[in-house]
């Protein structure tokens, strides 16, 4: 459910059912997906979430993979933690886990305009044993930290062991480390009252541990806490013990109890730099408050936060707001070093810029052929006749075939634009989504290429393209290591965005159609070889046809299977670009779609009303293609053609 399709169309159904009920229906929804045999892989590749080694960082002897973690609101369960373990974050949390879940389930409430989500009766927790299944039955490779909430009516020093002995449990069961939340509690609301209890759990982990095995342990630390109560507690944490704290929501800033949303953000990013100020090197500062858009994770890093978790935002932004968090850190991370000297021409993009250039050169040839002589000699070898023999036989039939070759030469220069504009701006500058379309859309296309041996006509011509072209993919694909994006990225969730990921959801509508068409159009160019309005144009029946030249129908099947091959590869870089390239800012891609996709529509709708095949049906999947081209064209121009402010 990446933003293209939840923000357009689950968001605003989910949005009328309760929030109670949407959030089961999503998270069970995503866990029946993350079951399914590749279901994992999936999720992966929607998201496209490959984190740069520049991300890594540790929460105490924990390494994360990004800086970003899910906060244990969205999930307090895990339910969907496979599924969503695969969207880009460093880290999950589960909880707060209380001893036994009570057996009544708190409400809540969404203001949506102001994008929050309020718990009248507190945060929701989960049970101990609830916990520890879920620990023991994850299948993804994060770090989950649990949350335990503490009972602080309770500040012996039994409950403190009690605890503890709790987190021992889930630590056998994969915990990779501990938040305690107790702060929150109007008992605790001052150092002086604080501290005795915390002592407690201390020395209560002190007890139970093994030094060498100790998990992170972190503290919860409400943004409304007191500035003096905080900086007294700071002072007397024992550093051995307590690897850092976690900024938090307000506990007040719900109606009656809790709520979620952007307006826990300043309050929260105030404390950040106070601990910050206050703490030791090294010690470990995460930010659970009002993270909607990368701006305010960016914000939070600069005050000092090493972490920040998604809640609220999550939600409301969408499941692709990790990519971009990361996406905008690794950003100004890669800032900071050296740019690295462009490769030669010849080391490896320029070879596939060469074999853009020899796609677009074989179709403009092409399609001057089968604007003219429509046969080649090896076609009239073929068929041991000439096309004036054919055209006497029937005349709507080199009419037939020039469309299918035609259409044909508009898709290669299509195919040829997308590849050079790929190598020039993606692959020269190790862009990983850029090479993985281009892999993906060659190892389609090559294959296809030779579809037609099926009915035993080998085109020579074809053959000759595939001789010289394959060299130049295998060649461009070598010693290509991936290197971070030096582009600005989006920082907002504004109108501008909004716009985009309509269009993102056009285009990646338009790549799904043109694949199945692809595959609709070799499979019939493979078996039946014509649909009813090629045979109600050419006013002729198959058996006619082949009384014609019994090699005729093969001919036509190999230009047929051939179109749908190569659509197919033109469909399956659509796709991938519009998957994983949308990128704010990144002109090169408008100019690209533009000019990569005009002609294919050029040639594939100006050839029907050329040769008069204008059957409407026949035509509908064109034209739909084409509203989903020029609309997605239209919403995604302020966002391409528009580099990002800075931050």
């Amino acid at each position: 459910m990446p933003d293209w399709s939840y923000r357009t169309l689950f968001r605003p159904l989910l949005h009328r059912l309760s929030p109670r009920t949407a959030r089961t229906f999503t998270l069970r929804s995503m866990a029946a997906v993350s079951r399914m045999p590749a279901g994992t892989f999936l999720i992966k590749t929607l998201g496209h979430m490959e984190p740069s080694s520049i991300l890594e960082s540790q929460i105490g002897s924990v390494r994360v993979t990004t800086p970003v973690g899910l906060g244990g609101a969205v999930d307090p369960g895990g339910i969907a933690h496979n599924a969503l373990a695969q969207l880009g974050f460093g880290f999950l949390e589960i909880g707060p886990v209380e001893a036994a879940k009570g057996t009544d389930e708190p409400s809540i409430r969404m203001d949506h305009d102001r994008e929050t989500i309020d718990y009248p009766n507190g945060p929701e927790t989960i049970g101990l044993e609830e916990a520890v299944d879920q620990l023991r039955r994850r299948k993804h490779d994060r770090p989950v930290f649990v949350t335990i909430a503490t009972d602080a009516s309770d500040s012996s020093q039994a409950a403190a062991q009690h605890l503890a002995a709790r987190m021992a449990q889930l630590s056998q069961a994969g915990a990779a480390g501990f938040s305690i939340e107790c702060l929150s509690s109007r008992q605790l609301r001052t150092a002086h009252e604080a501290l005795p209890f915390i002592s407690r759990i201390t020395l209560a982990v002190l007890e139970m541990e093994n030094q060498s095995e100790r998990k992170p342990l972190l503290l919860y630390i409400p943004a409304d806490y007191p500035d003096d109560s905080l900086q007294e507690l700071l002072a007397n944490l024992d550093g051995s013990v307590w690897s850092g704290v976690v900024i938090r929501q307000p506990a007040g800033s719900g109606e009656t109890g809790h709520a979620l949303g952007p307006a826990g953000k300043e309050a929260g990013i105030a404390k950040v730099r106070l601990v910050r100020e206050l703490a030791p090197a090294g010690f470990i500062i995460q930010i659970a408050a009002g993270i909607h858009e990368p701006q305010d994770a960016l914000d939070a890093i600069r005050a000092g936060a090493d972490h920040v978790l998604l809640n609220s935002g999550f939600v409301y932004a969408g499941p692709g707001l990790p990519k971009r968090v990361n996406d905008a850190i690794l950003y100004e991370r890669v800032q900071r070093t050296p740019e690295p000297e462009p490769p030669s021409f010849w080391k490896h993009w320029g070879w596939m810029c060469l074999l853009g250039t020899g796609m677009i050169v074989g179709g403009i040839t092409a399609w001057l052929i089968a604007l003219s002589t429509v046969l080649l000699p090896y076609d009239e070898a073929f068929l041991g006749t000439t096309r004036h023999s054919l055209h006497e036989a029937n005349t709507r039939l080199l009419h037939f075939m020039s469309h299918d070759r035609i259409t044909l030469a508009g898709t290669m220069i299509s195919i040829g634009i997308l590849y050079y504009q790929l190598a020039k701006h993606g692959l020269r500058h190790g862009i990983h989504w850029a090479r993985m379309t281009l892999l993906t859309s060659c190892v389609i296309g090559f294959p296809s290429f030779f579809l037609y041996l099926g009915y035993g006509f080998f085109d020579p011509l074809h053959a000759a393209a595939a001789a010289v072209l394959l060299p130049m993919f295998l060649l461009s694909m070598r010693n290509n290591p991936d290197r971070p994006s030096r582009d600005p990225v989006n920082l907002r969730n504004d109108r501008t965005w909004r716009m985009a990921v309509w269009g993102q959801l056009c285009f990646v509508l338009l790549g799904v159609s043109l694949a199945v068409g692809g595959i609709v159009i070799a499979g019939v160019g493979v078996s039946h070889v014509f649909v009813p309005t090629d045979l109600a144009y050419l006013d002729a029946k198959t058996a006619q046809l082949e009384s014609i030249n019994p090699k005729l129908i093969p001919l036509i099947a190999h230009d047929r299977a051939g179109f749908g091959g190569a659509l197919l590869s033109d469909a399956a870089a659509l796709l991938t670009i519009s998957l994983w390239g949308i990128q704010q800012g990144a002109k090169w891609l408008w100019k690209t779609l533009l000019f990569g996709g005009a002609p294919g529509f050029a040639a594939g709708i100006s050839v029907h009303f050329r040769i008069g095949y204008t059957d409407f049906i026949h035509l509908l999947p064109a034209y739909a293609a084409l509203f989903l081209y020029i609309a997605g064209l239209i919403l995604l121009y302020p966002y391409l053609m528009n580099r990002p402010k800075a931050a």
